[in-house]
């Protein structure tokens, strides 16, 4: 738990910061000071085993050599170039490498730097694309807080304090859950169809469906095999688009280099981010040119770009870690290490009654945890959070209610570290889930 070092950074921290940002209290935050591989040390000199990948984006590791190497050469050689204007030679590299690893005929892409950012832009291609303003997304959805991907977010407490600025033509569909009966995942696509049908008579037509093909924040819920190839089936590029914002689960996540993959999806417009710079913001909005052609040609003022857009650093870093993920083959470790995990997650609603289930794809491996002897399922996930904290491991509570513990390292996290995570999970159940916060805990992370 949190040292001196990290309690005086936090009493800092409270003067300068908005308070809704950082979750301060007896035992949050710890403070961190560097990091190596899927191994985190904290300014009072404690070391934790990672499994978050510092919110998925270190799926090469923190501070891979590749990338850091490539950072440091392109900071002393061209930090920053005018993007839509003169770019830097490496903003193509990057384009390139970007067409040569989305599947299917995605080629042309919009850079940018958070998701949130690339699913806006996603956005707006669709609505030029389609001439049809409507947005059909999901129960359960996280694709970013900035307003146009706030509209497409699930979680009320994100939107509600925002709702009279936010966009009302998004509709909301339930997202169904891989192992359900095959009537829920039928009724899934029937209400897609039906909210496509009523929005046809309102002034918000459907022109895109955004989905996760994994949903990450929602608690790591991968759908049934049909689902997501039954999307696609339902656009045809010209009055829909399909939109899979792959945020979390890209770049080799799942198993695959993209999830949707999984099921042999291309979809109109693939969003892509997190794990794709290593470790510096950067992102992309990648589709079809067919898709794309839409956009209207720049005359010397581009109608969608920013300051950073293409930054050189953050192209650097990305071909860096997808040359990481390629040479160390962590497509295929992911692979490897999710079934794993599934395994002796698997085992964990037998030993523990709050356990209600183990799911996932790949090494987004997620506990789901019920209400039980009188705790609901949020105070033990964040019990068992705090607890694996204690132990050196850290985890975090996802999911609409944070009922749900997210196991997601990095793909270069040795055996040895897995095992002593996995096992100081194993406790952190049976200690960490009976044991109460300290007083005046709070219940966010």
């Amino acid at each position: 738990m949190p040292g001196p070092r990290s309690a005086a950074l936090a009493a800092r921290l409270r003067s300068v910061e908005s308070r809704n940002i950082t979750h301060v209290d007896a035992q949050h935050p710890i403070f961190w000071q560097e990091a190596r591989g899927a191994v985190v040390r904290d300014v009072d000199g404690n070391d934790y085993v990672d499994l978050t990948a510092g919110f998925g984006v270190a799926m090469a590791g923190h501070a891979n050599p590749r990338v850091a190497s490539a950072i440091a050469r392109q900071a002393a050689l061209l930090p920053h170039a005018l993007g839509d204007v003169h770019p830097a030679a490496v903003k193509v590299a990057l384009l390139e490498a970007l067409a040569r690893l989305t599947p299917g005929d995605l080629s042309v892409a919009i850079l940018a730097s958070a998701g949130a950012e690339a699913v806006e832009a996603a956005l707006k291609t669709a609505l030029l694309r389609t001439g049809r303003p409507g947005v059909l997304a999901f129960e359960g959805a996280y694709h970013g807080l900035t307003y146009g991907a706030l509209s497409a977010t699930w979680r009320a407490d994100f939107r509600n304090p925002f709702l009279p600025q936010l966009f009302q033509g998004v509709r909301f569909a339930p997202f169904p859950e891989a192992g359900a009966e095959t009537a829920v995942a039928a009724a899934a696509i029937a209400a897609v169809e039906r909210l496509i049908d009523e929005a046809e008579r309102g002034p918000w037509p459907i022109g895109a469906i955004l989905a996760e093909p994994v949903q990450g924040r929602g608690g790591l819920v991968v759908p049934p095999p049909g689902f997501v190839p039954a999307l696609r089936a339902l656009c045809d590029g010209r009055t829909r688009l399909l939109i899979l914002d792959e945020v979390y689960t890209g770049f080799g996540r799942t198993g695959r280099w993209f999830a949707c993959e999984h099921w042999g999806v291309v979809p109109d417009v693939l969003v892509v981010g997190k794990a794709l710079g290593g470790g510096l913001p950067i992102s992309a909005a990648v589709g079809t040119p067919e898709v794309m052609s839409a956009w209207p040609e720049s005359d010397g003022e581009a109608i969608h770009t920013s300051t950073f857009l293409g930054n050189p650093v953050a192209c650097a870093a990305a071909l860096a870690q997808i040359q990481a993920i390629e040479e160390g083959r962590l497509v295929e470790r992911a692979a490897r290490l999710g079934t794993w995990m599934a395994e002796r997650a698997g085992g964990w609603p037998q030993k523990f009654p709050w356990v209600a289930r183990a799911r996932g794809i790949g090494l987004l491996q997620a506990v789901v945890i019920r209400d039980y002897g009188g705790v609901t399922a949020r105070e033990r996930a964040l019990r068992v959070a705090d607890e694996a904290l204690r132990r050196g491991i850290l985890v975090l509570a996802e999911g609409s209610g944070l009922e749900v513990l997210a196991l997601t390292p990095p793909a270069v996290i040795s055996e040895a570290q897995l095992e002593f995570a996995l096992n100081g999970i194993e406790a952190a159940f049976a200690a960490g889930g009976e044991r109460d916060r300290e007083p005046g805990a709070g219940g966010g992370y």
